[in-house]
């Protein structure tokens, strides 16, 4: 049995598996359930750091990653849910789900809830280690 622990100052998640392959698999859905933890608190989620040389970098989904951005930009404008639900016109549980990490939301609907924030989605591409 392989294990995974990821530790950062403020976040924390492990995973395990029987291969090393199996883990890193895993590990995505351990990070965005961590993440996720952070979000109902109401807290700011960690940022990431640089992989050690010893290290394996986990990403998050460009799903994931759009739902982090909209989760910040919502607290760095002091915008709560019930605003950006009036906004959209939309009601709250739409708005808990589109900010929910273990939610499969439609992008557009990230989309749109970036556009109520005066924001828009730039998506990038970078060759894989």
């Amino acid at each position: 049995m392989v294990m995974l622990i990821m530790a950062h100052p403020l976040c924390w998640a492990w995973t395990e598996g029987d291969t090393r392959e199996e883990v890193l698999l895993r590990a995505e859905d351990a990070l965005e359930s961590a993440l996720a933890m952070y979000v109902a608190a109401k807290e700011p989620l960690p940022t990431s750091s640089e992989a050690e040389a010893d290290e394996v970098m986990v990403p998050l989904s460009a799903l994931g990653m759009a739902k982090a951005a909209l989760y910040e930009a919502m607290r760095e404008q002091g915008v709560g849910r019930a605003e950006l639900a009036r906004r959209l016109r939309w009601h709250l549980p739409q708005v808990n789900r589109v900010l929910d990490l273990r939610h499969a939301s439609r992008m557009e609907h990230v989309e749109a809830a970036l556009a109520a924030l005066g924001l828009r989605l730039i998506v990038d591409v970078a060759r894989a280690a």
